[in-house]
């Protein structure tokens, strides 16, 4: 069953009930969906040089949450992470916001994911100069997820980080011993201090009830390769796969 058939189905009851509530970029989805691979998104003349035949293909929308689209781009986004892969072991980190703030953070979702993102990174790049922990400045990849495998709302953030880091005073290469990177619970303190003051200085509403405790994961992943392909199933594509429709 294709989610564009189901769109163009429902589409105009869809918009008489939720015309005033649905977010632009999920109107802009819908129709990239609709519209992908018909003649709405462009066409393309293709023609053979030996006999001269020649006919029109409709184009992809290339959108994101299209199921049709980014097989191409995931690839693509895998041969540039694995070219960056260096010699080391690699960690995974998982950074969860907590229950009580996924309403403040679906109604005001560019402004808190930027506090996110902001926050994640700057908490794992003061551990990793802390000399402590390693004394270097560290890199790292960053993917939002924004649902769970349920389909429920639920923003985290995966953080692939190299065993490693560049100690600029010494200009030297410092390498992280060990299947262990930072105290997950250290980190959780930290972030959970920083994204509740960015959030005030932002002007955003913190809800009275959150929670003390937040989760950070972190967990070894090897030479790195395994928690990138990981990622990309997920980074080049929509959260409903046409496999799990069932019926409409």
């Amino acid at each position: 069953m294709e989610l564009s058939s189901i769109i163009n189905q429902y589409y105009d009851t869809f918009m008489i009930k939720y015309a005033g509530t649905v977010l632009p970029g999920h109107l802009k989805a819908m129709n990239a969906i609709r519209s992908c691979r018909t003649p709405d998104s462009g066409e393309l003349y293709v023609q053979c040089p030996a006999c001269h035949h020649g006919q029109w293909h409709p184009l992809s929308c290339g959108h994101r949450s299209c199921p049709k689209c980014q097989n191409h781009e995931a690839s693509q986004w895998i041969d540039r992470q694995q070219a960056k892969l260096l010699p080391v072991p690699y960690f995974m980190v998982t950074f969860t916001l907590p229950y009580e703030l996924r309403p403040l953070t679906w109604h005001h979702q560019k402004s808190v994911y930027s506090i996110f993102f902001n926050c994640v990174s700057g908490t794992l790049k003061d551990f990793g100069l802390n000399p402590k922990n390693l004394g270097a400045e560290i890199g790292m990849t960053m993917v939002l997820h924004t649902h769970n495998r349920k389909l429920d709302f639920h923003p985290h953030m995966h953080v692939v980080v190299p065993g490693g880091g560049v100690d600029k005073r010494r200009r030297q290469w410092k390498k992280k011993k060990g299947k262990y990177l930072f105290n997950h619970e250290a980190m959780a303190k930290v972030f959970r201090a920083r994204f509740l003051a960015a959030l005030n200085e932002a002007g955003l509403s913190i809800p009275r009830r959150v929670p003390a405790e937040w989760v950070v994961d972190c967990s070894h992943v090897g030479k790195g390769i395994t928690a990138l392909k990981y990622l990309s199933r997920y980074l080049y594509r929509g959260v409903i796969s046409e496999k799990n429709i069932i019926s409409n």
